[in-house]
């Protein structure tokens, strides 16, 4: 059995674990752009990892800024077959307590239209699955690898994906609270669209830091409080990844692995050689 090359994106300090070998910065160069940063590549327990600060190293880039697509295209250059997004998130749930995990199976999308969320378009047009949005078998691996770690942990739920900078009004948090979302943040939504258009399976960590502003018996979402249980749940999230990397198998039977197969749907004839040129990592093997 072949042994999967694994990204991660989230924090800058993610990559920081003990008995990391090999470390590497490396940089890539995409036909979208620069990604947020430089790739930090190495070896886990055997296991070949590819680390990349979502926001840049020192959080310079905001939600909207992030030049995902670079980001997406850049791990599918290095290999990387999963990813699994370590991401902080307001609870919307009571029972999701600031502090606990969940790995969340849906998204609702609440985003502006303004970020680039497809690699298709410029003479390429392609629709993939996308009512399972998060690769349930690497879903599953995480939330074992949580209970392992043991974090308090919630499976399944729905990330409402907003648009930011600005945190949510508290109509708009009682708003989505009513649509049945379970967590809030700003990134992942984009993510796992292109991780699906590159045939990646994607999972999501996320970190309950605060209840947003909904809560009447707690305070209203601040960045101090956020971060100082961001910087309590870095070592649990290390942990998770760990625990997670010696339960993923190589071989991939999900639907992820063939998301393409059937997709793209202009006429081969008609794809201008530039496109094809750009996109030749993304859908090559379907021309």
């Amino acid at each position: 059995m072949s042994i999967p090359t694994i990204g991660v994106i989230g924090g800058s300090g993610l990559y920081e674990m003990e008995g990391m070998s090999d470390i590497r910065s490396v940089t890539v160069e995409t036909p979208f752009g620069a990604p947020s940063d430089d790739f930090v590549t190495g070896i886990l327990d055997g296991v070949r990892m590819v680390f990349l600060p979502r926001h840049g190293r020192g959080h310079r880039f905001l939600p909207s800024e992030v030049n995902y697509r670079a980001n997406i295209w850049g791990m599918k250059k290095l290999g990387v077959q999963r990813i699994i997004s370590v991401s902080a998130v307001g609870s919307m749930k009571e029972e999701i307590v600031p502090g606990h995990i969940v790995i969340p199976d849906q998204f609702i999308d609440r985003t502006k239209g303004i970020r680039k969320d497809t690699f298709f378009g410029e003479g390429v047009v392609g629709h993939v699955q996308f009512a399972d949005p998060l690769c349930s078998d690497l879903s599953g691996w995480l939330y074992d690898a949580a209970v392992a770690a043991g974090a308090t942990v919630h499976k399944g739920g729905t990330y409402l994906c907003m648009e930011g900078p600005a945190f949510s009004t508290r109509a708009e948090s009682f708003m989505y609270r009513s649509f049945g979302a379970s967590v809030i943040g700003m990134t992942n939504l984009t993510e796992a669209k292109l991780a699906r258009e590159g045939e990646i399976c994607y999972g999501t960590i996320a970190l309950s830091t605060d209840y947003d502003c909904w809560h009447e018996t707690h305070d209203d979402v601040s960045i101090e409080a956020i971060m100082e249980i961001i910087r309590s749940n870095v070592t649990t999230a290390k942990n998770i990844i760990r625990h997670a990397i010696g339960k993923i198998g190589g071989n991939r039977s999900c639907p992820c692995a063939s998301a393409l197969q059937y997709a793209v749907i202009t006429d081969r004839s008609m794809i201008p050689a530039a496109t094809r040129e750009k996109l030749e990592l993304i859908i090559g093997n379907y021309l």
